[in-house]
């Protein structure tokens, strides 16, 4: 089947991208696999990735934040600064708090936060997501997790994900839905709200630009 996307392509969509060339396989690769197969579908899932990713660039979770960050964004976990000092600038340690017992985990002195800490292309986290899309895809995420952070495993995982949860039919053209909100709707699978959904639109105008296709409502 021909590529989805050309490198000339990604290249316009992602300007910056480093090691393109094996990007372009990675993506093309993995999207074929799990019917990624038109521009629409395409563009969506690329704009999804390259907010995820910083631009493909960004395929570990980055886990150093300040103590007072750390209330924002666990306050279930950190009430106060004081609660939150001993994680200040400590990935290890705070990956292996906050994940503990959760997404197939074991407990804090098990190690597995920090093991399975969000990596790839949608950061898929915990032991029993890197089991179960490791099986989907026939490669051994949980007994060698650092395969996430190549290219090909990365779209790899990241399109089993977007198939698996009904994504393709949503960024389908259809003349009865609406694709803005639809795009809307893909947002709050992959992140769980609208997070960046700004950000991510932007990126859907350009991948959709890069790929030769009208924006929504558009008469042609």
């Amino acid at each position: 089947m021909a590529d989805v996307v050309s490198r000339v392509q990604l290249a316009a969509f992602l300007p910056a991208l480093r090691l393109a060339d094996e990007w372009t396989a990675a993506l093309n690769a993995a999207m074929d696999r799990f019917e990624i197969n038109t521009p629409y579908r395409a563009a969506a899932f690329l704009a999804q990735v390259a907010h995820e990713s910083g631009e493909l660039q960004r395929l570990v979770e980055n886990l150093s934040y300040t103590a007072a960050r750390l209330c924002v964004v666990w306050p279930n976990r950190f009430a106060t600064v004081d609660a939150a000092q001993p994680y200040e600038r400590n990935p290890e340690r705070l990956a292996n708090y906050v994940y503990a017992r959760r997404l197939g985990n074991g407990d804090v002195a098990s190690g597995d936060g920090w093991k399975f800490r969000g990596r790839g292309l949608i950061q898929l986290t915990g032991r029993g997501n890197y089991r179960s899309c490791g099986t989907a895809v026939a490669l051994p995420f949980e007994s060698e997790p650092e395969r996430l952070e190549s290219p090909a495993s990365a779209a790899l995982a990241a399109a089993q994900f977007w198939q698996s949860r009904g994504l393709n039919h949503l960024a389908d053209d259809q003349n009865d839905d609406n694709d803005d909100e639809d795009f809307i709707a893909i947002t709050k699978i992959i992140n769980g709200g609208t997070a960046g959904l700004k950000s991510r639109q932007l990126y859907w105008a350009r991948a959709r630009a890069a790929l030769g296709i009208a924006a929504p409502g558009t008469i042609v």
